[in-house]
């Protein structure tokens, strides 16, 4: 696998870097570039946060070992990645109307993290995500054990962290990621 057999892939996100200048404002695309094509084995998973409607973007760069945070940075929570149940635990303990997978299981499929609450809100500072939608965070392990979950969302311009039965899923709540490469 190599960076020019994502050709495609990566003229899109040389675009959307361009084109959302203050995400990254003191990053230069070359940088980028020479990650990417250091580590083309992150392609896959950029381009499985591409396919199910991420639109992933640097967020992040780490000047001391050259990395880039990729995170998704549509305006809704990905629509390929919508009616989730947050973990496969939950899918297991539906005994009817299952979805058709669950977030965790489908962030390690494509080779991504799902957004901690800090990272949520950190994306957050970078623009207006999830006005209409929400998103599955990554939830501590004690919530999980008494069968919750946790999302988030912006509403009136502030930044809410719910909670839910893991289980539930909705047509308006997906996930979103993140990828160091």
């Amino acid at each position: 696998m190599t960076a020019n057999s994502f050709g495609d892939l990566i003229t899109i996100l040389q675009q959307r870097f361009e084109k959302n200048m203050p995400r990254h404002p003191a990053l230069d695309w070359h940088a980028v570039q020479a990650r990417l094509d250091s580590h083309p084995e992150h392609l896959r998973a950029l381009q499985a946060m591409e396919n199910t409607g991420g639109e992933p973007d640097v967020i992040a760069y780490d000047e001391a070992t050259g990395a880039c945070t990729f995170c998704d940075c549509v305006s809704e929570s990905p629509a390929g990645r919508r009616s989730l149940c947050f973990d496969d635990q939950a899918l297991e303990s539906r005994k009817q109307n299952k979805p058709a997978g669950s977030a965790m299981a489908m962030a390690a499929a494509m080779g991504i993290t799902m957004l901690t609450e800090d990272q949520y809100r950190e994306l957050q500072q970078l623009g207006e995500f999830d006005r209409k939608t929400s998103s599955w965070i990554q939830t501590p392990s004690n919530i999980r054990k008494l069968g919750g979950a946790l999302f988030c969302d912006r509403r009136y311009d502030h930044v809410f962290t719910y909670h839910n039965g893991a289980e539930s899923y909705y047509a308006v709540r997906g996930f979103r990621g993140q990828l160091k490469v």
